[in-house]
């Protein structure tokens, strides 16, 4: 509800206006811990002919995994590599790091693989939980199962693509699955107290704020534990990338004002994973601003301080009717 003051808001999560991901750690974990990108060579049902052999339009060839380590390896020795490479860069890493599972849709394939790969994580020392990114319609009994048993052991997320909640969009965008399968997901998880993150677009073509905060105003129907935010990133040598007339794009003004509002109509519970994001560099045609991410998210952040906007500002828990 409204009912807490703008200085309260704002000291809520620390020095952010909002309940960051790293806060959440901090309160999870005690310190600051990073996620380390994870390649398990999965596929989706939208690139393996089950749904479609091209993924949604904007899906690049690496299944959003570019920043991952190499497939390769197994999955200790990307965990290994991946802190070797922080450390190198000079990042003040801690002895905690959450294995992400970034690349294509990760419970999209036998059980047996899904918990070897998953309990190789698990398993490594410097690991304090995963992350697993995936779609809501490649789940199976025995997969929720595998899920309810890893979380005992160590904290477990579930990323869900989701982009949108409407149905012309994701058509569009060939999401491939319907609005009530995501929903579906949601409730299977919240059953089993697995928390779930949905990822959001903003800047799909014929998308708004009406259409966006539609989106939002669901995230707060579901209660989904987190949300992860994105822009609509044109990469090369996806489908969207060929559309002629070449498809519009948010400016930075453009995105920081409909971030804001999504931001101001989040429930205050709801963990912000992402803000934004970076495109690989040698794959973004558009929008290039996106790629000097220290300067967008402080461009972002001295607007939400000069407009006075925080997580929840416009929310009202009386208008909120849990799904």
């Amino acid at each position: 509800m409204q009912s807490e003051n703008t200085s309260a808001k704002r000291t809520r999560w620390g020095e952010k206006p909002y309940y960051s991901l790293d806060y959440h750690y901090r309160e999870l974990f005690g310190q600051k811990v990073y996620k380390i990108a994870l390649d398990a060579s999965m596929t989706c049902p939208n690139r393996d002919g089950t749904i479609h052999d091209r993924g949604c339009i904007f899906c690049s060839n690496g299944g959003s995994g570019e920043f991952a380590m190499p497939p390769q390896d197994t999955i200790s020795t990307q965990i290994d590599k991946a802190i070797d490479f922080l450390q190198q860069h000079g990042k003040k890493i801690g002895n905690q790091f959450i294995a992400y599972f970034q690349s294509f849709s990760n419970t999209y394939g036998p059980v047996e693989y899904l918990e070897k790969i998953f309990t190789q994580a698990m398993e490594h020392p410097s690991i304090a939980g995963l992350s697993i990114a995936t779609r809501p319609d490649c789940f199976s009994p025995e997969v929720y199962k595998l899920l309810e048993k890893l979380q005992k052991q160590k904290p477990l997320w579930v990323e869900l693509g989701l982009q949108t909640i409407h149905e012309s969009t994701a058509r569009f965008i060939r999401r491939g699955y319907p609005l009530a399968t995501f929903d579906a997901c949601i409730a299977s998880l919240r059953q089993r107290k697995i928390p779930a993150v949905a990822h959001i677009i903003l800047g799909l073509p014929g998308e708004g704020e009406t259409e966006v905060l539609a989106t939002i105003n669901h995230l707060n129907q579901l209660a989904v534990d987190g949300v992860k935010i994105q822009l609509l990133h044109i990469l090369k040598g996806t489908d969207l990338a060929e559309i002629t007339p070449p498809c519009p794009v948010l400016s930075l003004e453009e995105y920081t004002n409909l971030l804001l509002q999504c931001i101001g109509h989040l429930s205050p519970e709801t963990v912000i994973h992402r803000l934004t994001g970076d495109g690989p560099r040698n794959l973004l045609i558009a929008p290039r601003w996106s790629l000097d991410k220290r300067h967008v998210l402080n461009h972002i952040s001295r607007a939400m301080k000069e407009q006075q906007i925080y997580q929840g500002k416009y929310y009202d828990s009386r208008d909120i009717k849990i799904i």
